[in-house]
């Protein structure tokens, strides 16, 4: 066991680099063991990255390679995700899924599904015929030629787990520095010292959960990177809140070897979502949709849940995965540089990151050793989920502002004062909601704007109703 010796003051243990899904949970993690943790975001908000676009989906790994670092993750993050998700105040919509064959070829593949399920410990996964799948979802295309059971796979809340891990790191004592993009960086044989946008930070230990910047930034402080991220573009489309009763569980398609295919599933707002796809690109800022792709989701939509041609569409997104040569997540673990890299996690990140970060740790626990909390603090984050109680449904919630959602004034008002208050209108639209429904904020953005004031790094509104 190596000794890093006793805090220096100014020197944190542990520099976390990236303020996704993983970025969080290794906050969290870290900090409840003891460490002394900060985390740098270069953007103005956390989950400004590939975390803010999934299908947030809490995955049982029954279709996972068996054996995979991605699984032993996923299941961890799931079994820690259910057990705290009390606590921290977090929506767990029981839901299920349902893998259908539409095709001869499908049909073929469904064994094998149920095999793997199995080999992954998710007993419970059972094929099941056309009668049954329809049994389960009426408004199901009768096509459908038969499917496989997933009881045990969620939908949940995609912002506000990891607005709570952090949250929670907060509380114990982790730090957490915006707008603080690391430049450069050097390692002394004891320490880090990290250049960033807002002055030199010094670390024992860094862990790089940069997401899409991951190879980039083991580039710029290693002299060299062990992976290259190849984003991957995958559009979504959400339906209104009405198509959400035409289905109760998850629809998933027999998944390709490249991707799970297109998703059809109801969220935790309400809401009824198709996407994602997969398409390679070499932009790792900028994720855009095309009309001829969003208009392909729908149609696939539409061929799955007929009904839902009728259904008009609320809005349309597009997120990045920071995809990789290799399917496997990339984990870059070297005790003798305290260096430690968190990479091409894609899709199953939202589930994993939990037991991403336990797995951080144990690797960091080999040679570093702090003492555990004893009495860690658990705040509770705020619900936005739809099928629990919302604010509106409370008394002295004073107006509410955005119609569309629901959305009160009270709650916009506790999300810019909360500990880890939105830095633009995007983490203020994941923290709340508002400005997400049917008219995208054209009704209530300008009082919205108006309540945010000068609150975000960049004002929503210029003028007199700005001034006032």
């Amino acid at each position: 066991m190596e000794s890093r010796g006793e805090r220096s003051e100014g020197i944190y243990d542990v520099a976390v680099i990236g303020g996704g899904v993983v970025g969080c949970a290794v906050a969290r993690r870290f900090t409840l063991e003891g460490a002394r943790v900060v985390l740098l975001e270069k953007a103005h908000d956390i989950l400004a990255g590939a975390s803010k676009g999934n299908s947030a989906i809490l995955h049982t790994g029954f279709d996972a390679p068996e054996g995979s670092l991605e699984l032993a993750c996923m299941q961890a993050g799931y079994a820690e995700y259910r057990a705290i998700h009390e606590s921290l105040n977090l929506p767990l919509l029981a839901t299920g899924a349902i893998v259908a064959a539409w095709s001869e070829h499908d049909e073929a593949e469904l064994d094998a599904i149920v095999a793997r399920a199995h080999a992954n410990g998710v007993d419970n996964v059972r094929r099941i015929d056309r009668a049954e799948v329809l049994a389960h979802e009426a408004q199901l295309n009768p096509a459908v030629r038969g499917g496989v059971l997933v009881p045990d796979e969620h939908v949940i809340d995609p912002w506000s787990a990891p607005l709570a891990y952090l949250t929670q790191a907060m509380a114990n004592g982790a730090e957490v520095r915006r707008d603080c993009e690391v430049t450069s960086g050097a390692f002394d044989g004891l320490a880090w010292q990290l250049d960033t946008s807002r002055g030199r930070i010094a670390a024992a230990q860094v862990i790089n959960c940069a997401g899409l910047y991951g190879d980039l930034v083991e580039q710029s402080l290693l002299g060299e990177a062990h992976m290259q991220i190849r984003p991957r573009k995958g559009q979504f489309v959400v339906f209104d809140k009405a198509a959400a009763a035409l289905v109760d569980h998850i629809l998933l398609p027999v998944p390709q070897p490249r991707t799970k295919g297109v998703v059809v599933t109801r969220t935790a707002y309400g809401n009824l979502l198709v996407g994602p796809t997969a398409e390679e690109q070499d932009d790792r800022e900028h994720a855009r949709v095309d009309r001829d792709t969003l208009e392909a989701l729908i149609a696939a939509g539409a061929e799955r849940l007929p009904a839902l041609a009728d259904m008009p569409v609320t809005a349309v997104y597009a997120g990045l995965r920071p995809a990789t040569e290799d399917k496997e997540y990339r984990i870059r673990h070297e005790p003798a540089r305290h260096w430690l890299t968190l990479g091409g996690v894609r899709s199953t990140g939202l589930t994993a990151a939990l037991g991403i970060a336990a797995h951080a740790y144990a690797l960091y626990r080999e040679h570093v050793e702090h003492s555990p909390l004893a009495s860690p603090v658990v705040p509770a984050v705020p619900n936005i989920a739809e099928h629990r109680p919302r604010d509106w449904q409370t008394a002295g919630y004073g107006e509410i502002v955005c119609h569309c959602e629901l959305v009160t004034r009270r709650e916009i008002e506790a999300a810019l004062a909360s500990p880890l208050p939105p830095g633009d209108i995007g983490g203020l639209k994941r923290r709340t909601r508002a400005c997400m429904g049917r008219c995208q904020g054209f009704y209530c953005g300008a009082h919205v704007a108006q309540i945010a004031g000068d609150a975000l790094a960049t004002p929503l509104s210029t003028g007199a109703a700005h001034d006032h």
